[in-house]
């Protein structure tokens, strides 16, 4: 029987990695039950069938390795000058951050980078969009660059759809899709390595996975991670896990002009006068003076995009077709931003516009400086989305949303002297937020005690204790 043992434990690392660590952890309660009885028939009859089941997992892998697609890719994106450095340090670190500028192509480049450096074989490239349109458009364009359709090698996942085949080398999904699958695969064993692109954003979900991901490097030594972002704080993030390389890659841009218009004269007397009627003016203004070229307009909310969109609908002829942008329309509706339409497009979002997804001709952008913006009041102990300015890494890739094709146009309604004085990033949500829910969510994901969580920026003690204090006096945790 001793033979069995040595033959299965010697084809393990030949095997995909999800099924190397069950056949693995079975093989080891085999051989303690082993240790306290003799061995018997049935014994024996678990090790052929996990014998059999390695060999599956074997040609599967070795499927993997014969039929992995060749990357094919974009030499005109700036990322390209980069690719030997990254390939070499994927292949060489556990981590690797990657800083690109807004259109550096590193969206859909790093998981063909991934796959040349020698992942995807042992298990899926997985890969985290902060939003669904995102994850569906980047799974869409990097099949499109190997030339097959949608659901072959690469798939994406988002909340009630699934479109990765079970052969698929690349999956795209939203990172709150990986943070359910950490469920029933708390080591995340059907990848092999995973992508946490657009990491500045710094939303829960995204400081849960860096944290998860940052526990698990200590348990998988097979696992390969890299952080993406076009403004990522790279020192922090370094830092954070053990002073991981930092590649930083420039963007592809054409010149954008960036104009600041606070006050119109129309407005000057107008003590009433709006973040929406100073844009549906500069879109008008613009929409007279130019006759080509695609706008952008970035609005705080729901309604402010509504509201909007209906003056446009008043004041713009029909040769332009107005498109509204949040993340609560359907999926559907979401993707006709990307369709060609007769005219010009004028299309008016929330910041969800603002990083991952690459709208085709987009000249103009009008940039009200404004996002809904999550923020807990301690001494009322509640949450509120205000309206609140938006940082100046934010407002750079707004702009950056232009000048991908042509030279570019940026309206920011407020002035220079206000960009100047706003914060350089946003701060992550994990210290804005009600460390109340926070908890709750941990417990539910299983993520353990807060205090003691890997977080980027941990949470002051005071503001941990003061959670705990508000969810014992309602009662919600034993």
């Amino acid at each position: 029987m001793s033979n069995i043992f040595k033959k299965i434990e010697s084809l393990l690392p030949k095997a995909l990695i999800a099924d190397r660590h069950i056949i693995g952890r079975e093989i080891s309660r085999i051989k303690q039950s082993k240790a306290k009885t003799p061995p018997d028939e049935k014994i024996n009859k678990r090790l052929i069938l996990l014998e059999k089941k390695l060999q599956r997992s074997i040609k599967k892998r070795s499927w993997r390795k014969i039929n992995r697609p060749e990357p094919i890719y974009n030499d005109a994106l700036p990322i390209l000058s980069k690719k030997n450095d990254i390939i070499d340090s994927i292949s060489n670190n556990p981590v690797v951050i990657i800083s690109g500028e807004t259109g550096s192509g590193k969206t859909t480049q790093i998981p063909k980078f991934c796959l040349a450096a020698g992942c995807g074989i042992d298990g899926k490239i997985g890969c985290t969009q902060p939003r669904r349109i995102a994850a569906m458009t980047v799974s869409k364009r990097i099949a499109e660059e190997f030339g097959e359709a949608l659901g072959n090698s690469v798939g994406y996942k988002i909340r009630f759809k699934d479109k990765t085949s079970p052969n698929a080398f690349i999956k795209i999904m939203t990172d709150g899709i990986l943070l359910a699958e950490t469920q029933n695969d708390p080591y995340l064993n059907e990848y092999d390595t995973i992508i946490v692109d657009e990491a500045h954003e710094r939303s829960l979900n995204i400081d849960f996975i860096l944290g998860i991901l940052k526990t698990l490097l200590k348990k998988r030594k097979d696992l390969k991670v890299v952080i993406t972002s076009a403004t990522i704080d790279t020192e922090k993030f370094s830092r954070a896990f053990d002073h991981a390389p930092v590649i930083e890659v420039s963007g592809r841009m054409y010149p954008v002009d960036v104009r600041y218009m606070p006050m119109d004269s129309k407005f000057e007397n107008d003590d009433d006068q709006t973040h929406v009627d100073m844009a549906v003016h500069a879109v008008d203004r613009l929409f007279k003076k130019t006759h080509s070229g695609d706008m952008l307009v970035f609005m705080p909310t729901e309604q402010d995009i509504r509201e909007t969109c209906e003056l446009l609908k008043e004041k713009i002829d029909q040769n332009a077709t107005i498109l509204p942008l949040f993340a609560r329309l359907s999926s559907s509706e979401q993707s006709r931003v990307f369709s060609q339409s007769m005219g010009r497009k004028i299309i008016v979002a929330t910041n969800i516009a603002e990083t991952s997804i690459t709208i085709p001709g987009i000249k103009y952008v009008i940039d009200t400086g404004l996002a809904r913006i999550s923020r807990y009041t301690p001494r009322s102990r509640t949450t509120s989305l205000p309206v609140t300015a938006i940082s100046k890494s934010s407002a750079d890739q707004r702009k950056g949303r232009c000048g991908r094709v042509e030279n570019g146009v940026c309206i920011r309604l407020y002035s220079e002297e206000d960009f100047e004085n706003r914060p350089l990033f946003t701060s992550p949500e994990i210290l804005r937020a009600n460390l109340a829910e926070v908890i709750l969510r941990m417990i539910s994901l299983k993520l353990g005690d807060i205090s003691n969580f890997p977080f980027i920026d941990k949470p002051a003690l005071k503001s941990i204790q003061d959670g705990f204090d508000l969810l014992n006096e309602l009662d919600a945790i034993v």
